[in-house]
Formats: C-alpha cells, structure tokens, sequence
C-alpha cells in the first residue's frame, strides 16, 4: 500500500481521503504505527480532511503497539477537529487503556459514552476484561 502511494506521488497522482485511509489501515494490520501517524500528518498537509474511518485506523495501529497516550491524544485530535468518535474508537481506547492497567482512564472513556450518544457493547465489555 505505501508503494503504491509513492507511485502514485511519483505519477503526479494526487491522493485522496480514500487512498490515505487504505494506506493508514495496511499499516495498522502490520503493527506499523509510526508510519500511520507520519501518513496521518501527510494527509493533512495535503489539505486532505481526516475522517473517522482515517482516525479510527490511527487509533488502531496505535492501539496495537499499546500506545494508549497517543490512543487518548487521537481522540482529543477528532474532537478538535469536529470528528466525533464512533464506537470503534472510543472501543479501541478503552481496550488499550486496560490493556496498559490504565483503569480509572478506560472506564472515564467507559463513562464518557453516553455524552457521546453511544452504547457500550459485547466488544466494549470484552475490551474492560482483557
């Protein structure tokens, strides 16, 4: 996916919302969230706007390499940005955050829920006995 991305650079191919996300997800399936963050900053100084899709794939590539600050540091950049957190993200904070023994901080994200209009479920209560 990120040779792809460059090639598409090299081209003079522009891309898009859609093109960053996908790249931003292949690096989460292998655990390179370095990289989904550097994707992330480049997105945005292309003038592209994140979305959920292209934040909750951040969240999950840091989520896998245990990065809860960061995890918490996402979320409050989607707030910032008027990106509401869906349940995927706010799931992801709170299995990561108990995943690290950050408790008080994944059950605030627990509680902070239903201001959010979600509804905890099976993966969110699955996320909190990890």
């Amino acid at each position: 996916a990120l040779s792809l991305l460059r090639c598409m650079v090299v081209a003079r191919i522009s891309p898009n919302e859609i093109t960053y996300n996908a790249a931003i997800s292949a690096c989460a399936k292998v655990g390179e969230w370095q990289e989904a963050l550097d994707l992330l900053r480049r997105m945005q100084r292309s003038n592209l706007q994140p979305d959920v899709i292209t934040h909750s794939c951040v969240i999950s590539a840091c989520e896998g390499a245990c990065e809860w600050q960061l995890v918490l540091n996402m979320l409050h950049v989607m707030t910032a940005a008027s990106v509401l957190p869906d349940i995927i993200c706010l799931n992801s904070a709170i299995g990561v955050c108990a995943g690290s023994s950050e408790w008080q901080v994944a059950l605030h994200q627990l509680h902070a829920m239903p201001a959010a209009k979600l509804s905890p479920n099976q993966i969110t209560c699955n996320a909190l006995i990890k």
